[in-house]
């Protein structure tokens, strides 16, 4: 059995990706800071084992990692936040905290875990960008570039880890109807504009993300590595399209 750990599992996309790896006979590990809410997602989830760790505090991600007793095939760093404000009001210590959870969280992990993979000579890594990190979107603070840096690692951990027998990639997701963005897509109006500026017709839904990984770690992926996939309906190619013609 196949073996992962997902971080900010407790609910939307990390919890959608955990029960889509659980339905393909992973045993999964699902990791957050809320311990509540991780607990109860794992209860409708089989072979899953909550674990609870802050990714930005390297002993708190190692005992967690403890508890789950192996070095899983699979690492996905799912863990992440967004701060809505305008630059010119976004506080120095915001701008911390985002980079902190988005981006060193995910090198935290990563690293911890990563020793455990390169003596075993296997191992996938999947890091969670999104479209802000290439097209940085107004209001989100420090959020693109945390996303931003993610591509970037990612890139730097597959030339420097792969010789030792690891695949890192990373997802970029779109407009997707699920976890920080929920609340956004609460209002229909919001819906109907997002929805329709997508030239799939559609906002995202957690399944594309979760099956983008699925499919990451697969063996039809095994050639695949360092690459950002971009899952957004193809919203994030659009901008001519979204012009006035006249």
């Amino acid at each position: 059995m196949k073996s992962a750990i997902v971080t900010g599992s407790g609910a939307g996309i990390g919890e959608s990706i955990s029960k889509k790896l659980s339905e393909n006979g992973y045993r999964v590990g699902m990791l957050d800071l809320n311990e509540d809410n991780v607990v109860n997602a794992s209860k409708k989830i089989e072979n899953s084992t909550p674990l609870f760790g802050d990714v930005t505090k390297e002993d708190s991600i190692s005992r967690a990692f403890e508890k789950f007793g192996e070095t899983p095939d699979l690492l996905v760093n799912n863990a992440g936040l967004v701060l809505f404000n305008p630059l010119e009001e976004h506080s120095i210590a915001d701008f911390s905290k985002s980079l902190n959870i988005n981006l060193l969280g995910s090198f935290i992990t990563s690293r911890i875990l990563s020793e455990g993979m390169i003596k075993r000579g296997s191992g996938s890594i999947i890091n969670m960008s999104s479209i802000n990190g290439i097209n940085p979107g107004p209001g989100t603070g420090a959020y693109p570039a945390a996303k931003a840096g993610i591509i970037s690692m990612t890139q730097q951990m597959a030339i420097e880890w792969g010789k030792f027998g690891l695949r890192i990639n990373c997802i970029s997701p779109g407009f997707i109807d699920a976890g920080m963005s929920k609340p956004i897509y609460a209002d229909p109006k919001v819906r109907k504009l997002r929805g329709g500026a997508v030239p799939s017709g559609r906002l995202g839904e957690a399944d594309d993300i979760a099956n983008a990984v699925l499919f990451l770690d697969s063996e039809n992926a095994s050639y695949v590595n360092g690459h950002n996939l971009v899952v957004d309906g193809g919203v994030s190619n659009s901008v001519i399209a979204q012009l006035p013609r006249e």
